[in-house]
């Protein structure tokens, strides 16, 4: 489905993905340098590189690229500006460029070629870096050179889909797409930082600005970092250019009498556009499709401005709690899609371990990575191109965790909390075996809001709840992996994460809107866009959003919360809108997710596996982790007590990454 504003121009190279390294400082051969950083991202852009060094200004920029609409030189990275004053290594989409281009060219612009870059590059020459950045719609992280005041400018995009790392290496400046880019560099210092891993530990992700490594950080998202290579060691910022943060701080949303009909005709506009922008391709393109809310509307919207069936893709796995792609199926012959599914055995899936350390750069331990990098490599064998539904949780009140705190926090917060404090630890004390056998009757209702773990396991997590101060540690409390990282890492102190929010501590509607905030500008971009981006172009197919367009995301932060939690089920708005393009009985199932059953394959297919890299010996001799803790968990979880996955997950994924980088 081609626009007809881009009659003519797709023969051109208008939008490309790709890897960019960058190095600021007055030593060593850039040339040879970047050849090597930007070799390491030749996953990100199998098709063409390039490079670009000025040894007076000692900078140089690196490329590469995947092709998604015709390779031309006129689209060829680093790029100059017109101007003169401008060179970029850019990664992403700008997918208003055509509007900006033309307003642009009635301003006395000229353009050479076709692409986006072009058009960037116009835009900062017209109106300014952060002005410019304003105008665009996309995805982005790009590293800009400014000959005029002899700096470069690293730019993430608002809501962070595409990454950024940097570091001062002694008196170099290093910047790249993901961490081996870094790596490649030799002033690159390869030094564990073990308060790092303590955050790792408990989010299963090392979030942002921190990276697995001691003084190498990642962009965050939305902001802007200046750096001037006869200063090393100095960074200006990150700034925010961007943020949700007033919409999230206030409460009660502007909108709070807006009529519901209004209100979905308004979010079906913005995501009809959201989906036809990024529909834009020369070549192969499809949608992962789960069945679920957010990849059923996306895919939706899609036909529905289809000339052709729409390629859609799932995976699918023989235990049935963990399946979703007969609801996948469903969906798909109803809208009359071209639809692929995969079954996916605990082997193939094992198979995808290894790849692990070298996909993510970093202990990175959710587990539906596997399932992402399987459904990525099933899609790439028929397109370049997949739009997902990822962002729809976040700003719509996804998350299972939303409505526990909600209902947890209002009966509890009044209670003292000493008497919390004790309530807690009688649950904690009381073995899980006997509270299964004491209180049998509570077992049908816990497993109405969860199919992993015993009945033990959800009192124990209620217990952990209990123990919650203030909403703030409810919320740490329901994200948290390990509860007392410290305790797992030696010799590590977890560091304080910033994005903090004020709101009405014991008004439930204000607490859901932090609740979401936070999970918006961490768990989104260091988690859920992090497996994403590395499964993607680990195979070299490129991943695009459309719940995450910027101006669906602010509309949904002005929605008052019945718009997306009502009748006790998430997504309310969401909802009412599939319904013009799917039956309800398509749309009101249970939220499965899409995981795989680690916490089984662990007692089975992986067990010998998980044995080797949790042996004590082996433990003690690393000198990072806490063996007798963890040893007790590992036993634990075999005999079936308690179901400690996730905690285990987290472990043996650090051994992994840490036998793959260690040494390297």
């Amino acid at each position: 489905m081609n626009s007809p504003s881009l009659k003519g121009l797709l023969k051109e190279d208008i939008f490309v993905m790709c890897g960019i390294a960058g190095i600021l400082g007055f030593h060593g051969d850039k040339s040879y340098h970047l050849k090597a950083m930007t070799n390491a991202l030749v996953h990100r852009g199998p098709d063409d590189s390039g490079v670009w060094v000025d040894e007076a200004s000692g900078v140089g920029l690196g490329h590469r690229r995947l092709a998604i609409l015709d390779l031309t030189p006129a689209g060829h990275q680093p790029m100059a500006s017109q101007s003169g004053r401008y060179e970029i290594t850019f990664n992403g989409e700008i997918y208003n460029f055509l509007e900006l281009r033309a307003e642009l060219e009635n301003r006395g612009h000229r353009f050479r070629g076709r692409s986006d870059t072009e058009v960037m590059l116009a835009a900062f020459d017209e109106w300014g870096l952060v002005k410019a950045l304003s105008r665009f719609v996309g995805m982005f992280a790009f590293a800009l050179w400014d000959g005029h005041d002899r700096s470069m400018h690293l730019v993430r995009d608002r809501l962070g889909k595409k990454p950024l790392y940097y570091c001062w290496a002694d008196d170099v400046f290093l910047v790249g797409s993901e961490l081996k880019a870094l790596r490649a560099h030799p002033a690159f210092k390869f030094e564990l930082d073990r308060n790092a891993v303590a955050l790792y530990m408990r989010y299963g992700y090392v979030p942002a600005p921190y990276t697995i490594y001691k003084d190498v950080f990642k962009l965050p998202p939305g902001t802007i970092l200046r750096v001037v290579p006869s200063i090393p060691g100095n960074v200006e910022g990150p700034c925010q250019y961007w943020s949700i943060l007033e919409d999230a701080a206030h409460g009660e949303p502007s909108c709070l009498k807006s009529d519901v009909g209004d209100a979905i005709a308004q979010l079906d506009h913005l995501l009809r556009d959201a989906v036809k922008v990024r529909m834009i391709s020369d070549v192969p393109l499809g949608a992962f499709l789960s069945g679920g809310i957010d990849s059923s509307l996306v895919v939706a919207l899609m036909q529905s401005q289809s000339g052709s069936p729409v390629r859609t893709f799932t995976i699918g796995f023989e235990e049935s709690d963990f399946d979703e792609a007969k609801h996948a199926k469903a969906v798909a012959k109803h809208l009359g899609t071209n639809h692929t599914e995969f079954y996916v055995t605990a082997e193939e899936s094992k198979s995808v371990i290894p790849l692990l350390p070298d996909l993510y750069d970093e202990p990175f331990s959710d587990s539906s990575q596997i399932p992402t990098y399987l459904v990525s490599k099933l899609a790439r064998q028929h397109v370049t191109v997949a739009l997902s539904g990822d962002g729809g949780d976040e700003s719509f009140f996804g998350y299972k965790r939303y409505r526990t705190a909600r209902y947890l926090w209002g009966p509890i917060h009044w209670l003292p909390e000493a008497m919390r404090s004790s309530i807690a630890g009688v649950l904690s004390m009381v073995s899980p075996t006997v509270l299964k056998d004491l209180l049998p009757w509570i077992t049908p209702e816990l497993n109405k809001h969860g199919r992993s773990g015993t009945v033990g396991d959800k009192l124990q997590k209620a217990a952990s709840l209990l123990k919650a101060k203030n909403p703030e540690h409810l919320y740490q409390a329901l994200v948290s992996h390990w509860e007392m990282p410290e305790n797992v890492i030696l010799s590590a102190e977890e560091p304080m994460l910033p994005h903090h929010v004020s709101f009405h501590a014991n008004d439930r509607n204000s607490f859901c809107s932090y609740m979401m905030y936070q999970d918006t500008v961490r768990y989104l971009p260091d988690d859920i866009l992090v497996k994403v981006d590395r499964a993607n172009m680990g195979v070299s197919l490129e991943c695009r959003n459309p719940l995450l367009d910027h101006r669906v995301v602010e509309y949904a932060w002005t929605l008052p919360l019945n718009m997306k939690y009502n009748d006790g089920q998430g997504k309310w708005i969401l909802r009412q809108l599939l319904e013009k393009y799917l039956p309800k009985e398509y749309i009101n199932r249970p939220k499965s997710g899409f995981t795989v059953p680690i916490a089984s394959w662990l007692r089975g297919p992986l067990r010998e596996w998980a044995e080797d890299l949790l042996n004590k010996e082996r433990l003690n001799r690393d000198g990072f982790l806490n063996s007798t803790l963890i040893r007790r968990r590992w036993e634990e979880h075999l005999s079936g007590t308690r179901n400690w996955h996730r905690q285990l997950w987290d472990v043996l994924i650090f051994q992994c990454w840490l036998d793959r980088w260690r040494y390297a």
